[in-house]
């Protein structure tokens, strides 16, 4: 049979015939079993949803009467057991559960890009409601399993709402979304929606009045200011940007010609094999059909913005770049506070349930470790599917190759046209009359796409018969014997060659001296590094030329052009002169942009070393092996840049062999630099035997040290490998001396020492000496560093609204910066505040956008914490089912770290009051004495206060309580006023003690602090 509560009850058999269960209260018994569908209901509940808080005398006689009947009515098995009525149908027979389930699923395909299934699923999900939730219990709409239908309701129409934005349909959704906001006026998601479907309708400017119309309804009714992403969408459209979406496919210049074919069956391939490697000789466009394929997947094929990943692979160096490289693809960085850890898990826990097409672009030079990660992504993602372009095939079992082929007469002809045109736009009046001879060019050319737009950008100076008289000659050799045999990549060798051949000297000794740019490179970098004065203009010929693309005030080769130059400077015997010219260039460029990354210059030099990443990459490896010391000063200048990008992890491997390549001690006058290459090499967990050694040498290099640091950043970065106990010894301050953003850097890390100790007086004090520096200085991860904490202290007070602005301030500059991890944490705090002052749907929410954050970026830790704080949510709604199927998803995404440590004694502690709250002191209080003993490890205070807190709410006795709560405002330096799991038990155990007794028992357990709850 069919039930249906997601409206008024409606019962059906299998063949759709209804059936009638009876009166009110039959129908009102079986709304309540069918809400635990296969599951046991207590009679005192069943009771209670019958007929109130106050039942009449009889009504367990009256319950088994109408179960009776019930049984009789329908012909449906309700079974008794111990405590009540369990009714045997499947969840799935009953449309609130089904709706739970499709609602899920759709948000998990959401959160992966797959927009056009999710859109399908929340569709079908939302479908299944006829009007108001359990219209049959007297008085629903209270009850909780109402209001929480109706929250996931919404919940799931705002994700159908995303999932149609992402699929183009936002013009269409604007009076829909306008009825949301009139019914939701205080949800920001909703006013975001509707700026975006306005947007998308072209109508900005009501976009904006909507946004004003949030700030007015948010400052009147909740005294707030809208959230940092709401404001930061007002931006972009105040700038006329475009919202800001999933890094998209790279768009190339000009269009495909002639590869319809193909395209085709690359995607017929892709819809059956995991793993498509298209292959063939460098310029057959192999690359530009893998990006033509990946912008039609990601436009309409079963994908949408985010289903595909572009990988650039020809810039790296070496195979162990691989993961990094998908992982910068991705957006997926280390977080500044933590080790960069394990890479390969780090990129499988970020692809981990999520439908994407990578694309591998240039893996031949890197084939074995091309090869290797994608087998183990295969294997372990079942949603990846991999697009490879290489000349040559990975070999991986299951792998389809598909030969990309010379373009056929006719598409060769149009594409030779199409480029010609471009240099020379009479030419398509002329091309009709010559077509006999464009034909014979692009014959001669083998139809190689990159030879044939070499050939077109030459009609710049040549005519077309002088054009293939040049060409005749320098092919005439090839064109003997059975052309289809002839290696074509000696067509394309002989091409470049012959391009060569007609540049002037000036322009072959550019093209020659660019190839040092493995990253392209600026106007400035020619300059100074190819020791040409003003080449604009020989970098504007070669462009015409097609030896160089310029775009974005960058020049950069193809890599076919690229490696051809670069043997023609090997010859010249210029390279290693022009490499060290490189290197010096971009020491320079770092060393100046280092300290201009601690102010206000901070957001445009972060983006103007991220442009050049690459050459900084080459020329920190070419140093490390000709000039070690200048090595060190190069890796200096780029660590802290490395930290505010999350790029750090990649080069642990580079520092290594640059502080094999110094020796055991530091050169003179590097120190510094020394100790931050060993900095440097600390990335993973502790499972280098190596480290402890290189651990102590450092530490002593940096205690022999006296005076002011001159990279006093240093401090920061020791402390996350060294420990914060060393960061804040008394010999640091000398070190640090009056550099003002040192002296913020010191107040910051005595903040969190205070903090740690429970002093959250002198803490907040620390905190707000250095938020008033760094604003001083305009470093925005200073200011975030510190909001964050100030704003915890002011939710302790109860000062939520402030807590919030606080909040809010710490987001925009940590989007401003590119920081999804740290974005996410603030969003965690964000919803903490609002879970503390009561705002269970908004919280929720909060948690739910931190943990796709998490999962975006692969940190399965902070999943554990939007997890547990998703389950806290449910725990106070009362739906403690939920609450731990949280929880125990929470416990397994916790890692085995320092982190994951507090992590997990939080969610024990929300186990155990799960358990109270159903009634099981036994089992609550075994949860809180594995949480205790986690927490008396723990290297700060706050979890054992929280410990003490959970055992109060445990505790038989009222002096016990206050004691226990005492205890963790001694160890926390206050209790979190309003926290409501706190409040009641306090409330309680004072008015079963008086006011009296109650204080003399609470400040006996603030004097015990650790040793309430079994430490010190």
């Amino acid at each position: 049979m069919r039930f249906g509560i997601l409206g008024s009850l409606d019962v059906r058999t299998p063949d759709g015939s209804p059936v009638d269960p009876g009166g009110p209260r039959p129908r009102a018994l079986l709304t309540l079993l069918l809400l635990d569908a296969g599951r046991s209901v207590s009679a005192e509940r069943l009771a209670d949803g019958l007929y109130g808080e106050q039942p009449p005398a009889g009504a367990t006689n009256a319950l088994q009467s109408q179960v009776s009947r019930l049984r009789k009515r329908l012909g449906v098995d309700i079974e008794t057991t111990a405590t009540g009525y369990r009714l045997a149908v499947s969840p799935d027979d009953v449309d609130a559960h089904l709706f739970e389930r499709l609602a899920r699923e759709g948000r998990l395909a959401l959160s992966s890009g797959d927009h056009p299934r999710a859109a399908a699923l929340l569709k079908e999900a939302l479908g299944l409601w006829r009007g108001p939730a359990l219209a049959d219990l007297p008085g629903a709409p209270a009850h909780a399993p109402v209001i929480r239908l109706d929250e996931l309701r919404l919940a799931a129409l705002q994700d159908r709402v995303d999932a149609d934005l992402a699929t183009g349909g936002g013009p269409g959704l604007v009076p829909e979304l306008r009825e949301l906001v009139a019914a939701h006026p205080l949800s920001e998601r909703l006013y975001e929606q509707l700026m975006r479907a306005l947007h998308a309708a072209g109508r900005s400017a009501e976009a904006l009045v909507v946004f004003d119309e949030a700030r007015g309804v948010l400052a009147r009714e909740l005294g707030a200011d809208p959230s940092a992403e709401l404001a930061a969408l007002h931006v972009e459209l105040l700038r006329g940007a475009e919202p800001a979406r999933a890094p998209a496919v790279p768009v190339p210049l000009t269009p495909l010609i002639g590869r319809t074919a193909e395209l085709a069956r690359v995607h017929d391939l892709l819809d059956d094999a995991r793993l498509v490697t298209l292959t063939g000789p460098g310029g057959t466009g192999k690359t530009r059909l893998a990006l033509e394929a990946a912008r039609e997947r990601e436009s309409g094929r079963g994908g949408g913005p985010g289903s595909v990943c572009f990988v650039e692979l020809a810039p790296l160096a070496d195979g162990e770049r691989v993961t990094y490289a998908i992982l910068r693809a991705l957006g997926v960085r280390d977080g500044f506070h933590a080790r960069g850890g394990d890479a390969t898990e780090r990129l499988l826990a970020a692809l981990e349930g999520r439908e994407l097409l990578l694309v591998l672009d240039n893996c031949e030079h890197l084939v074995d470790d091309a090869a290797r990660v994608a087998g183990l992504l295969l294997g372990a993602c079942h949603g990846v599917r991999v697009l490879a372009t290489s000349r040559e095939a990975l070999g991986i079992t299951g792998e389809v190759l598909c030969p990309v082929p010379p373009l056929a007469a006719g598409p060769a002809e149009r594409l030779f046209v199409d480029r010609a045109v471009a240099v020379r736009p009479d030419f398509a009046s002329q091309a009709g009359g010559r077509a006999d001879l464009v034909r014979s060019l692009c014959a001669a050319l083998d139809g190689l796409p990159l030879a044939i737009e070499l050939a077109a950008a030459r009609l710049r100076t040549l005519t077309l018969d002088e054009l293939a008289a040049r060409l005749d000659d320098r092919f005439r050799l090839l064109s003997r014997g059975d052309r289809t045999k002839a290696p074509r990549h000696r067509t394309l060798h002989a091409v470049v060659e012959w391009s060569w051949d007609l540049l002037d000297d000036e322009e072959r000794e550019l093209a020659a001296r660019l190839t040092v740019f493995p990253a392209g490179a600026t106007l400035d970098a020619v300059e100074a590094v190819c020791e040409l004065p003003c080449p604009e203009d020989l970098l504007a010929s070669l462009a015409e030329k097609s030896f160089v693309e310029a775009a974005g005030g960058r020049y950069r080769m193809l890599e076919t052009i690229r490696a051809y130059c670069a043997h023609r400077l090997a010859e010249a015997g210029d390279e290693d002169r022009l490499r060290d010219a490189h290197a010096a260039y971009f020491l320079r460029l770092a060393e100046e942009g280092a300290p201009r990354l601690h102010g206000a210059e901070q957001l445009p030099w972060l983006d103007r070393l991220a442009a050049d990443h690459g050459n900084l990459d080459a020329a920190l490896r070419h140093l490390a092996r000709t000039d070690p010391p200048a090595g060190l000063r190069l890796l200096a200048a780029l660590s802290w840049y490395w930290r505010l990008r999350g790029l750090y992890g990649e080069r642990a491997s580079l520092a290594s062999g640059l502080l094999e390549a110094v020796g055991p001690r530091p050169p003179e006058g590097l120190t510094e630099e020394y100790v931050l290459c060993v900095v440097n090499t600390i990335v993973g967990e502790g499972d280098d035997p190596a480290e402890p050694e290189r651990l102590a040498r450092a530490d002593a290099l940096l205690t022999s040290l006296e005076g002011p640091l001159r990279l006093p950043f240093l401090i920061v970065l020791w402390s996350l490998v060294g420990g914060p106990r060393r960061a804040m010894e008394e010999r640091v301050r000398g070190q640090v001396g009056d550099h003002p953003w040192g002296r913020a850097l010191l107040d910051l890390g005595r903040g969190f020492q205070e903090l740690f100790a429970g002093r959250p007086t002198d803490a907040e004090a620390a905190f707000a000496r250095a938020l008033a520096a760094f604003r001083e200085n305009g470093d925005r991860w200073g200011m975030a560093n510190c909001l964050d904490p100030l704003a915890m202290f002011a939710d302790w007070r109860g000062e939520r609204e402030r807590a919030l602005e606080l909040l809010d301030e710490g987001l925009a500059h940590v989007v401003e910066l590119g920081a999804p991890e740290e974005t996410g944490d603030l969003l965690h705090q964000r919803a903490t505040v609002l879970l503390h002052g009561g705002a269970l749907e908004d919280a929720a929410d909060h948690f739910r956008q931190a943990e796709e954050r998490a999962r975006t970026v692969g940190v399965r830790d902070k999943v554990a914490t939007a997890r547990r704080g998703l389950g806290d949510v449910a725990r106070l709604r009362g739906d403690t089912a939920r609450a731990r199927a949280h929880y125990e998803a929470a416990l397994q995404a916790c890692a085995a770290n320092w982190f994951s440590v507090a992590e997990t004694a939080r969610i024990f502690i929300g186990l155990g009051r799960t358990a109270l709250a159903e009634s099981r002191p036994e089992e609550a209080a075994d949860w809180f004495e594995q949480a205790r003993v986690l927490a008396v490890d723990a290297t700060g205070v706050a979890e054992l206060a929280e410990v003490a807190e959970a055992l109060a709410a445990a505790a038989p006795l009222p002096q016990e309580a206050a004691r226990l709560l005492g205890a963790a405002a001694g160890l926390r330096g206050t209790l979190i006023e309003g926290h409501p799991d706190v409040v009641p038990v306090q409330e309680a155990a004072r008015a079963r003690l008086g006011p009296a007794a109650y204080e003399k028992a609470f400040e006996a357990g603030r004097g015990e602090g650790p040793r309430a709850v079994g430490r010190g």
